[in-house]
């Protein structure tokens, strides 16, 4: 919906060159650096990211220094790349779902218009399904997958997210313990039992009552209900 992220960058190849070659000079001598291009809606952006990735590295290795080519993931947080999730995860290292925008644009919700950010919820049934279908892909093409944004740090909704089989969640510091008492306080098997009963379901509002019902039966009533 808006200019940024990676259409940001592609329009100015110049720029996002002296970045990405920055970044690898970065990487000399430590090599664990992660690259990841956010706002993809289609496999022709990765492929353009990727050759001047590719470029920057070769324009290095020129120059005499001993860059590796870092590890490379996508974010999906665009309808559109949602159902390219395979062709993507074919071309890159790691798969991320941003959450905060994928529902927006799912939903069609802005969630900062007061006239319809009610109608904003990361447990809608809809967002659910769109975050098993990119998980399934990234399994079958055995590619690590993580979630970010706001739903990362949502008790209830980090029990959909552990049912689906994330392999990591990204968060605001202030989340971080609230979601490690859920991490620790509820079951893998526990978590795909909730998720399967919560694809049965059909609002939001439902699916949030079952999860928050469950947080309330492991003795985490205070992270869904204050004062508790």
């Amino acid at each position: 919906m808006g200019w940024r992220g990676i259409r940001l960058t592609l329009d100015h190849p110049e720029i996002f060159l002296s970045q990405l070659r920055a970044m690898l000079r970065a990487n000399v001598g430590i090599g664990n650096m992660r690259v990841m291009f956010p706002m993809v809606s289609g496999v022709a952006e990765v492929d353009q990211a990727l050759a001047l990735l590719k470029r920057a590295q070769s324009e290095l290795l020129e120059e005499g220094l001993n860059v590796r080519m870092p590890k490379v993931g996508v974010m999906i947080e665009v309808p559109s790349a949602l159902y390219q999730a395979a062709a993507i995860a074919k071309r890159v290292d790691f798969l991320s779902v941003g959450t905060n925008d994928l529902t927006q644009y799912l939903l069609a919700v802005d969630r900062n218009n007061p006239h319809v950010a009610n109608l904003y919820d990361e447990l809608h049934p809809s967002v659910l399904c769109a975050l098993r279908s990119v998980v399934d892909c990234a399994r079958r093409h055995e590619k690590p997958i993580t979630v970010c944004g706001s739903m990362a740090g949502d008790p209830a909704a980090v029990i959909a997210l552990l049912g689906l089989g994330v392999d990591g969640l990204s968060m605001s510091v202030a989340s971080l313990l609230r979601v490690k008492w859920v991490v620790r306080s509820i079951s893998f098997e526990q978590s795909q039992r909730l998720l399967a009963e919560a694809f049965e379901l059909e609002e939001a509002s439902e699916i949030r009552s079952l999860f928050n019902h469950a947080l309330e039966d492991a003795g985490l009533g205070g992270l869904v209900r204050a004062g508790k």
